[in-house]
């Protein structure tokens, strides 16, 4: 195992690793064989919202010889005006949750092709509770159906479907990691 360090963004040039691994792995970026063996990302962001982002909740990333490596996004609901595509999960979840529990979403996570199978999602993950599970009750994030190597990772991890549903000819699994 590499001596990979699990910590919350804090500079610019992290982001914009971020932003390049995210690029690598995008949906559009990786072959139809790839997407199932490996998995893949949907959203692309831009600098400004992943910044915004990070000034409310840093990002966890995994980082070896200074280079990011891995990445796990933290959005607060305050976001879910500023990227189209997840304006309905919002919605779903705020119609599914009670009021008063508090929820941060990880929008994303990636870990670089040559680093995979080595415990980093697990460690982003655990990076991520040991940040912010004093400040949120439940940890969600949403998944497609057919990327079900990083669905069952998710569910190896702790977490449960919220909500499962169908949007756009995608059946999508709205999951929830509850930290209390």
């Amino acid at each position: 195992m590499r001596n990979i360090q699990f910590s919350q963004s804090s500079s610019k040039e992290e982001l914009h690793q971020i932003l390049n691994l995210q690029q690598k792995n995008l949906s559009t970026s990786v072959s139809k064989l790839e997407k199932e063996k490996e998995g893949f990302v949907t959203v692309k962001h831009d600098y400004e919202v992943l910044k915004k982002m990070h000034d409310r909740e840093p990002h966890i990333i995994a980082k070896d010889k200074g280079n990011v490596v891995g990445y796990a996004l933290s959005m607060v609901r305050d976001f879910k005006n500023d990227i189209e595509v997840l304006r309905p999960m919002f919605t779903k979840i705020d119609n599914l949750l009670n009021t008063n529990t508090s929820y941060v979403v990880m929008g994303q996570i990636c870990i670089d092709k040559a680093y995979r199978r080595q415990g980093i999602f697990k460690g982003l993950y655990l990076k991520m509770k040991e940040e912010l599970n004093n400040k949120y009750d439940i940890l969600i994030t949403e998944v497609a159906a057919n990327n079900t190597r990083s669905l069952n990772a998710h569910y190896a991890i702790g977490f449960t479907d919220l909500l499962v549903y169908e949007a756009d000819s995608i059946t999508w699994h709205l999951i929830q990691w509850d930290w209390k």
